[in-house]
């Protein structure tokens, strides 16, 4: 009995070494040659100067975020879906607007900075090249449409189309114009609750959406506008960074059904490394992921599970901290015995399917007409009320035609034809830091040339003293005696920086600070004209020494 035994394990063994199975050792081998999608990430959220919203820290260079190009490429990663994230400010469109344009714009200077690492991409075929270039491919992306109401949606969501941006999340987790958020409650400072899921807006945004080849995401969104979206989107759609609800019973995970109906879609679920998603654990491990990707997998099918990590927007598991450890995301697959093709599936290539079926053929179109923004992308501006031009070449254009598009409200510009510049005098105070200027024109075949840039207003002593102007006007201070006192100390504040008296203004811009927050406990100042001028203090304390 004992001799059987040994020669049947002998035999065993000499057929398991003839055809051996793959084990961790090869997960390296895959993971490198994988193209590895992650598609949401949030560093932008700690990059940028907190009350100018200025890119501040390279993330070329080593940082102390979870994502940074070093971990990338240590990681492996291609191909980062790097979200603009807002939470949405309660009536202040505009905030909400200057947010999401400051992270795009933190993303192209990141591009500047790091030309031979980092390009931004937009379409299959430009990661496609990026990948081929051994550059990461960054894809902006929105997480929170708070930017969007009636007035502006559909101009302002062309204008991201224009920027690059790939995917947009309607919601954070609060509800908005556009549809119900995970929390189901609005923004308000009474949390009153919504209900409705999509609204018409909303609809029409995502069918805009599907005409531009835009990626819906339903990550924060509550499960009756997930629905609804489901119904209304004719393209796959994607849960950038979700986990599931049957191993984690929390309103950001998915049910089975949602799982299903997504799979029928034809979209994807990243799944998120968030461990409060994922476990009652506390820390949370790579086990937990790859638990919830089993799951999904058996439920969806192996076609429509990926990754999306939330590196920079979440904690991360105790044993998987940051980019440059994602092999061991592969390495786990690799145990359970997924195969090279469905680790490759999971790691990117479902991702990017989604992104080649939902893309739209832009085919370059040579009009012979160029438009050509004064201001560069990030460029700065020193008046709130600017005078916004680009310079006109080639093709004669249809001059009735021009148009100008500013954070998505349409605008009829001068057109100089001696000097060949279409221009926009902005009349209205631009209340904050960001903004999305569009020029278009058509020509005189019917084609259509626009060029779209980002550009930011300085903060200035004067820009204060317009806006306290502007506010009164619109009835946001309780009486003419609280805009004057405002404007009197401004005078004084301007004129000891004109002196060079800098620590002078200094203090006495401090001493603005205390009046108006004074004005604001008396209820003598509206929250949205309290909130803008003192940024506006604030950014101008920090200049002076």
């Amino acid at each position: 009995m004992g001799k059987k035994v040994v020669c049947l394990a002998a035999s065993t063994l000499l057929i398991f070494s003839a055809f051996p199975a793959k084990s961790s050792a090869d997960a390296p081998d895959i993971h490198f040659d994988s193209t590895i999608v992650d598609s949401h990430i949030d560093t932008y959220m700690h990059a940028l100067d907190e009350k100018t919203w200025l890119p501040e820290t390279d993330i070329g260079k080593e940082t102390s975020f979870d994502f940074d190009i070093p971990k990338a490429q240590a990681g492996g990663l291609d191909v980062p879906y790097m979200a603009a994230y807002t939470p949405g400010y309660y009536e202040n469109t505009p905030r909400s607007i200057s947010e999401t344009l400051a992270k795009i714009n933190a993303l192209y200077w990141t591009e500047d900075n790091n030309p031979d690492d980092l390009t931004v991409t937009s379409s299959y075929d430009d990661i496609m090249q990026a990948v081929q270039d051994d550059k990461i491919a960054a894809v902006p992306t929105i997480e929170g449409g708070y930017s969007m109401e009636e007035e502006n949606a559909i101009e302002l969501l062309h204008q991201y189309d224009d920027l690059g941006v790939k995917a947009l999340g309607f919601t954070w987790n609060t509800s908005n114009a556009l549809g119900e958020g995970a929390d189901r409650v609005y923004n308000d400072p009474e949390e009153t609750p919504s209900e409705g899921g999509l609204t018409e807006l909303g609809e029409e945004v995502a069918k805009e959406m599907n005409e531009l080849g835009m990626m819906i995401d339903v990550s924060h969104m509550a499960r009756t506008t997930f629905w609804d979206v489901i119904e209304a989107s004719e393209d796959p759609i994607i849960a950038s960074h979700s986990g599931v609800k049957e191993l984690r019973d929390h309103q950001r995970n998915l049910t089975d059904e949602q799982m299903e109906a997504l799979a029928d879609n034809g979209g994807v679920l990243g799944i998120v490394f968030y461990p409060v998603f994922l476990t009652e654990d506390t820390e949370g491990y790579v086990d937990d992921v790859v638990d919830h990707i089993d799951y999904a997998v058996d439920v969806m099918g192996v076609d429509h599970v990926a990754l999306g990590s939330d590196f920079d927007g979440a904690a991360m598991p105790a044993d998987l901290q940051d980019a440059s450890e994602l092999s061991k995301i592969t390495e786990e697959l690799e145990n359970r015995n997924y195969s090279e093709e469905n680790i490759e599936k999971i790691l990117g290539q479902n991702h990017l399917r989604v992104m080649e079926e939902v893309d739209q053929e832009k085919e370059a179109v040579d009009t012979g007409l160029s438009l050509t923004p004064s201001i560069e992308m990030g460029g700065k501006v020193g008046d709130n009320t600017p005078v916004l031009e680009a310079e006109v070449e080639g093709e004669t254009a249809d001059e009735s035609s021009y148009n100008a598009i500013v954070d998505g409200i349409e605008y009829e510009p001068e057109f100089d034809a001696e000097t060949s510049t279409v221009s926009l005098e902005v009349d209205e105070p631009l209340k904050e830091r960001f903004h999305v200027v569009t020029f278009e024109a058509e020509t005189e075949s019917g084609e259509t040339e626009r060029e779209t840039t980002i550009f930011y207003v300085d903060a200035s002593v004067d820009n204060m003293q317009t806006l306290v102007e502007h506010f009164e006007e619109e009835g946001e201070f309780e009486n003419g005696q609280t805009a004057q006192t405002l404007d009197r100390h401004l005078t004084a504040v301007g004129h000891y920086e004109d002196q060079g008296a800098k620590e002078k203004a200094s203090q006495h811009m401090k001493g603005l600070k205390d009046m108006l927050d004074h004005q604001h406990e008396q209820v003598l100042i509206t929250e949205h004209a309290y909130s803008v001028l003192t940024n506006e203090a604030d950014v101008l304390i920090d200049e002076w020494p």
